[in-house]
């Protein structure tokens, strides 16, 4: 026992002083904790974002389709009939009109290309969606003058 207090005896005097302050600053496994919540974190974020950017992709071709068949319902009024193929522009061979200036692309990474053929008479879009947009779901889709399916 006189050992213990006279242990604290010196530790009043300040001989242990730096043992016993206060240690300020942040240990190890504090640090490596925090870093790893934050990639957890960083790791959530970005499988969010590439759903985000999923969905805006087919919102995109779902909007791309519907404006392709506006303009091939303008262009069968005006020309009696639907275009054989689609080039980069729609405009009618007898009229002069321009229907549709440039003619929309699927989005990129993703999806497939959008595939247009007619007899005249009819006509068949094909596309695809990544994630499902518009009440669609993933997959192939085709669109004709009686609406999308």
């Amino acid at each position: 026992m006189v050992t213990s207090s006279l242990w604290w005896q010196e530790a009043e005097q300040g001989k242990y002083k730096n043992i016993m302050k206060k240690r300020k600053g942040f240990t190890l496994i504090e640090l490596l904790v925090v870093i790893a919540i934050i990639g957890l974190l960083a790791t959530l974020a970005v499988v969010a974002l590439n759903n985000a950017r999923q969905k805006s992709r087919d919102a995109k071709r779902v909007s791309d389709i519907k404006q392709i068949q506006t303009a091939l319902e303008l262009y069968y009024n005006d020309e009696n009939g639907y275009p054989t193929s689609l080039g980069t522009a729609l405009v009618g061979p007898t009229s002069g009109v321009t229907y549709m200036g440039q003619v929309p692309t699927n989005p990129t990474p993703g999806g497939t290309a959008y595939t247009y053929s007619s007899d005249g008479t009819t006509y068949t879009l094909i596309f695809s969606l990544e994630s499902g947009a518009g009440g669609l779901s993933s997959g192939a889709h085709t669109a004709t003058q009686s609406g999308i399916q």
